[in-house]
């Protein structure tokens, strides 16, 4: 990306302990580190969900081929496509539906939490009077 050599990475050095002096000049470093492997990993990870993306997109195009087509006479490409786009529907609705179960069982759980509460502080009021 850039073309950035050995003397100039020297050159930068020197000025920046120059600049920042050597009580600083570590910390400086890690923070830019640190912000260059941020940056690092966001546009990873916006690659990673382009190319997802574009592999769901040429997925429904084959199906809607597939479609027109009548589901008779597929291609074997198109059959696995078709499969392919199946199972990643089944694979999204599942986490979906792992999510309001376990969200339905917190609220559950919390809401028993309460009732018990509620129950052990009607106890207590009855045994003060």
């Amino acid at each position: 990306m850039f073309d950035i050599g050995f003397w100039e990475l020297v050159l930068i050095s020197v000025v920046g302990l120059v600049v920042l002096g050597p009580e600083r000049l570590p910390h400086a470093i890690r923070s830019i580190s640190r912000f260059v492997g941020a940056a690092k990993n966001m546009a990873n990870s916006v690659k990673d969900e382009l190319s997802h993306e574009l592999k769901v997109q040429e997925l429904q195009d084959n199906l809607r081929k597939a479609e027109q087509m009548g589901m008779e006479d597929l291609a074997p490409q198109l059959k696995s496509s078709v499969e392919e786009l199946k199972r990643a529907a089944q694979e999204v609705q599942r986490p979906y539906a792992s999510e309001q179960s376990a969200e339905k069982k917190a609220d559950d759980a919390e809401s028993e939490s309460g009732t018990a509460s509620d129950t052990r502080e009607s106890t207590a009021d009855k045994k003060a009077e």
